[in-house]
């Protein structure tokens, strides 16, 4: 079945997992993704982590030709750390690039959702806990207010249809990449999420989002902080005047 599905997407998959101190969580979560689509391949992009994330990584690769590491010199943010994995992966040929958490909130088993989904047309595909059928578990309800509130936020300012434009589980074909252009992309963090998005929606690609279940980390610790939001909440704002006149000359 999973070679099945990996044909359909009519090319070669990475999936893209950033780590800093994510040594309880990384060998559960090769395990299952390899488990669940044994074709695809898994590049672990560690910034250095102090924990010896990196070294686990190491050892994983050794045992299996389909995973690779790249070690960076030191924690840059979850931006800087897919934009790396990107370049490598659309250097290294990959068709589709698939981002995906080391904490098991990203569940494996359905990854074939996202890549089903591009394979029927979609330039990206998101798992999304925002669209029907979606869901989060073991969330606070001041968490989901939170990003409920920040996805609003997004969709009001930038006039974009994308229900969970933070969401990091998702999948892009490497020519929705190369035409969103990497090379000026800054933002870190949730924030990265919707750059990309809307980067992608501007371009008049195709974004799909599939429902997923997102399941809160069980092991380590959380990489949100107030500078993640405040770098979101000024970042959006400023794409949104930006964008605005050209929102305005569309309606007209």
């Amino acid at each position: 079945m999973e070679e099945e599905l990996v044909e359909r997407t009519s090319g070669r998959v990475l999936v893209i997992v950033p780590t800093y101190n994510e040594c309880e969580n990384l060998p559960m979560i090769v395990g299952r993704l390899r488990a669940a689509l044994p074709d695809v391949h898994l590049l672990i992009a560690d910034d250095n982590s102090p924990d010896g994330t990196g070294k686990i990584a190491d050892e994983l690769a050794e045992k299996d030709d389909h995973i690779h590491v790249m070690h960076r010199p030191r924690k840059q943010g979850l931006g800087a750390a897919y934009v790396a994995g990107f370049q490598w992966g659309l250097a290294e040929g990959y068709d589709i690039l698939v981002e995906m958490d080391a904490d098991g909130s990203h569940q494996p088993e359905e990854l074939h959702k996202l890549l089903d989904a591009v394979a029927e047309g979609a330039d990206l595909a998101i798992g999304s806990r925002w669209v029907p059928g979606g869901k989060v578990v073991n969330w606070p309800a001041s968490r989901e207010f939170l990003s409920r509130g920040a996805n609003t936020y997004s969709r009001l300012m930038l006039g974009m249809p994308v229900r969970d434009a933070t969401a990091g589980f998702r999948a892009y074909r490497a020519a929705t990449l190369e035409k969103v252009g990497l090379e000026d992309v800054e933002s870190q963090g949730y924030c990265f999420q919707v750059d990309l998005t809307l980067r992608t929606v501007r371009r008049g690609l195709r974004v799909a989002e599939v429902p997923i279940t997102f399941v809160e980390r069980t092991a380590g610790a959380s990489k949100m902080n107030r500078g993640i939001m405040t770098e979101a909440f000024w970042r959006i704002a400023v794409w949104g005047v930006n964008g605005l006149p050209g929102r305005l000359r569309r309606k007209s």
